[in-house]
């Protein structure tokens, strides 16, 4: 067929790919699948603080005589009020160390990512897509 001059797409024949180059690609799409899955285990600790929160806050209307059963692994025990709110806190506290841990290994990746996708820019300009869908 006769090309009708409308879109003369072209191949990147000019765009040369070297091994370095591929092995750079390659850690970027490896560090980017790294920081989707941590801001996947991150929203699930949000999640498990604000269920320790508004536990706290349901237990503040209970009785000082009750029993409460906690789970702890599979099994609950029943502690007192008091004992209870100590375990809330505690693993409150345990997530959101675990959040800032996981925030600051996402902060390092980012940055890895960000010099990777300076070079890889700077290299092959509009050839290459290194932006996530959610940007």
């Amino acid at each position: 067929m006769a090309n009708s001059g409308k879109g003369t797409f072209q191949p990147d024949s000019d765009v040369h790919i070297s091994y370095e180059d591929q092995q750079k690609i390659n850690k970027f799409a490896r560090l980017n699948a790294k920081v989707d899955d941590l801001k996947d285990e991150l929203k699930i600790k949000l999640n498990d603080v604000k269920n320790l929160e508004e536990a706290v806050e349901e237990l503040s209307l209970a009785d000082d005589t009750e029993k409460i059963p906690y789970l702890v692994g599979e099994v609950f025990i029943c502690q007192n009020l008091e004992d209870t709110m100590k375990s809330l806190e505690e693993n409150k506290t345990k997530r959101q160390a675990e959040i800032s841990e996981i925030e600051a290994k996402c902060e390092e990746l980012k940055s890895q990512m960000s010099e990777l996708k300076a070079h890889l820019y700077g290299k092959f300009g509009s050839h290459i897509n290194l932006e996530n869908e959610e940007d």
